[in-house]
């Protein structure tokens, strides 16, 4: 009886992914995350990558979103679609749905503490149908209070505001990947200052040997790593 080989020396073959600035690319059809203060920045660099509809969802008792002016310089905020559930329960639901339907590039839902194991891989499984099913591959991101920490995600990335003296910029670390290793980088700005029309522009640069390292914010309670933690796109 002849068996299947189960190992193969073919090339292997990398997964369809959506590549973002810089070193940012995200596996597509499967669900990522990002936290730190500057996680809706990320999230905005990452949707003007993709064409097509975004849709933002947000616990319907958070005060306020992002605003249109603050990130149109990134990506038209016309392409952008908010939806805000009053139920905890409906954050996922709706994701879910979403990811499903398979035309909409990519679904953003800003959390106020971390899923389940179980609702993460209901999330990979309903982008996986999407995919095959829909117009499009989604990708789904979730952002995450604190230092974040969703079992399960296909990604995990960092990204918090450097204070400092020049353009305006920001420590972004790739703290899990499946297939690529924990790595750091410094992002600038290169946008001309004081000219909120001029196009985003991001330099990433490998985060220096022997520099100071200002890492992951230290883990706090989930009280104090809510929606009170703040963005600072």
């Amino acid at each position: 009886m002849h068996h299947a080989a189960l190992l193969s020396r073919r090339t292997h073959q990398d997964r369809p992914a959506l590549q973002g600035d810089g070193p940012v690319r995200l596996t597509l059809a499967r669900l990522h995350e990002c936290c730190g203060r500057a996680r809706w920045r990320f999230a905005m660099l990452l949707a003007a990558r993709t064409t097509g509809p975004v849709f933002w969802i947000a616990p319907g008792w958070y005060p306020g979103g992002p605003h249109p002016d603050g990130f149109c310089h990134i990506v038209d905020p016309g392409r952008f679609t908010f939806l805000s559930p009053r139920r905890a329960e409906d954050l996922m639901w709706t994701m879910e749905e979403a990811l499903r339907a398979g035309c909409v590039p990519l679904v953003v839902t800003d959390m106020p503490g971390l899923p389940g194991l179980t609702q993460v891989r209901r999330l990979h499984l309903a982008a996986e149908t999407g995919a095959a099913e829909g117009s499009c591959a989604p990708l789904g991101l979730i952002l995450t209070p604190g230092t974040g920490g969703a079992p399960g995600v296909e990604s995990r990335w960092h990204m918090d505001p450097l204070d400092h003296d020049g353009p305006p910029a920001w420590s972004l670390s790739r703290l899990r990947a499946r297939t690529e290793p924990v790595k750091r980088w410094r992002v600038t700005d290169l946008r001309p200052p004081y000219d909120p029309e001029a196009p985003a522009a991001q330099h990433y640069a490998p985060w220096p040997e022997g520099a100071a390292d200002p890492g992951p914010p230290q883990a706090q309670t989930k009280a104090a790593t809510g929606h009170k933690a703040g963005h600072r796109a």
